[in-house]
């Protein structure tokens, strides 16, 4: 039995959030949004998500103003972080810490760095050496002590293994 979406008797904003972000994949989209996934066929390909299921979530996203369609190459769409997407960094990456914290034994997969000073800027982007809160978009995503050869040979996959700015567009 599905669980329902919404929780019309529980006045809360977690609730109200949980909503928005709290169903499967919709996490996953988020983070690889700020990963710089832009395009519908990135997605599928880096998530292993069902096609529908990708429809359906961007679709809630891009209505609920955490995503924006934009027009892309060709008669193409992407999709991008709205400012409202772009506030749940803080949750995405406390989340990523407390994953690695958890279960990530050799360490984290990334490292999130200050392009312009190279400190390490926490889950409020607060950096570690000049003490400067950091734009999303001003913080590059590195291999960590954790990163593992992924065992999927895509484009997309290898393009995040490198040393890349968030929300810069995946060329693969």
């Amino acid at each position: 039995m599905a669980l329902p979406r919404e929780y019309l008797d529980q006045p809360c904003s977690m609730v109200r959030a949980l909503e928005i972000v709290g169903e499967r994949w919709s996490l996953l989209i988020i983070r690889d949004a700020f990963f710089g996934i832009r395009r519908f066929t990135d997605f599928s390909s880096h998530l292993g998500i069902p096609r529908a299921v990708l429809t359906e979530r961007l679709e809630f996203l891009v209505s609920e103003d955490v995503l924006a369609r934009t027009p892309g190459s060709g008669r193409r769409f992407e999709y991008e972080l709205t400012a409202k997407g772009l506030d749940l960094w803080p949750v995405v990456r406390s989340l990523t810490e407390w994953g690695d914290a958890h279960y990530a034994p050799q360490g984290p997969r990334r490292v999130f760095t200050h392009a312009d000073c190279g400190g390490q800027p926490d889950a409020t982007r607060r950096c570690s050496r000049c003490g400067e809160t950091v734009p999303v978009a001003a913080m590059l995503m590195e291999p960590g002590p954790g990163m593992v050869t992924s065992p999927k040979a895509d484009p997309i996959s290898a393009a995040l293994a490198e040393r890349r700015p968030l929300l810069q567009p995946v060329e693969p």
